[in-house]
């Protein structure tokens, strides 16, 4: 174990951010675009909410530690909180690390206020992918095209060195696959996941189109399982679905989402499961086909989160 890493473990405070033992395995790179490589599983910026920055500080640096050099933010994770610690604990790894930001604002006056605000808040002066975030509708990429919509914002912003690539999450295939064929995106974010795919039919037809059009691909959702029950607790405060706890079927969730053409996948915003899928990351192997099978005929009767 590094010098560095051994000091964050001791000095971690006992009961309340006790680090786990850091492996050695370090997580391998895929290409996203220009040859650029990022690793397999990202850093989602909610995992840093709720923390002290001390605490924020330390699981970003074990992250970086670990091999992670993508990390994910957005304004509306929690009302800027996740990009006010995000950017301090980045601080000595931004020159090293891709980092995603996004934006709901569909008009071009919004998105250029919240692009300069994020900016601000995450210390630096431009963003390595800046994406419209949870597109979910052909009405939402209308309003991004229009004439004064946040697509203006978003070419001037490659235009003037403040973000070097341009995507989009989204949790629509009809919308991703429409803007897509409207608008030159370099990757489209959106949920890879064995559910959605045996009894959403949703993912594959994104896959494909993305393939077809040379738009790399990240993942999201990868442990999500199913909607919580209605009037349930909620264990885990930071999922809006009830995320997969049990160890061998996450790693084989994990494993089915990084074995689809995706260049990486960005896990819940607990910091269990994004410790759990580092781990996963590691040690990644490709499902073989009878794993693959027996996974998906395990969802079957599960309500996917989300539909085609």
């Amino acid at each position: 174990m590094k010098r560095r890493q051994f000091m964050r473990l001791a000095t971690a405070s006992a009961g309340v951010f006790a680090l786990p033992r850091i492996p050695t395995e370090s997580l391998a790179r895929r290409e996203y675009k220009d040859g650029v490589k990022l690793s397999l599983i990202g850093f989602g910026g909610i995992v840093v909410v709720g923390m002290e920055q001390a605490e924020a500080d330390r699981i970003v640096a074990e992250a970086f530690d670990r091999g992670v050099n993508y990390y994910d933010v957005a304004p509306s994770y929690y009302d800027g909180e996740a990009e006010t610690k995000l950017g301090i604990a980045l601080q000595p790894y931004r020159q090293r690390s891709f980092l995603a930001c996004k934006t709901t604002e569909r008009g071009a006056a919004g998105a250029q206020k919240e692009l300069e605000q994020s900016l601000k808040r995450l210390k630096t002066d431009h963003f390595d992918l800046y994406q419209f975030h949870a597109v979910s509708s052909l009405d939402d990429v209308d309003k991004i095209l229009a004439h004064g919509g946040a697509a203006e914002v978003f070419l001037k912003a490659r235009q003037d060195g403040k973000a070097r690539f341009l995507g989009a999450s989204a949790h629509s295939a009809e919308a991703a696959i429409a803007l897509m064929d409207r608008f030159p995106l370099d990757s489209v974010m959106f949920p890879v996941n064995f559910v959605l795919f045996q009894e959403g039919n949703f993912g594959p037809q994104i896959l494909a189109h993305a393939k077809k059009k040379g738009v790399a691909r990240l993942a999201l959702k990868a442990l999500a399982h199913t909607s919580w029950p209605e009037g349930s607790r909620r264990e885990w405060k930071k999922c809006w679905y009830k995320p997969i706890d049990e160890p061998e079927l996450a790693e084989k969730s994990v494993r089915f989402t990084l074995s689809e053409a995706v260049t990486a996948a960005i896990p819940p915003g607990e910091a269990k499961f994004f410790r759990m899928a580092l781990d996963y990351g590691s040690r990644f192997r490709p499902l073989e086909a009878g794993e693959r099978a027996e996974l998906l005929a395990r969802a079957r009767g599960v309500n996917p989160i989300f539909r085609a």
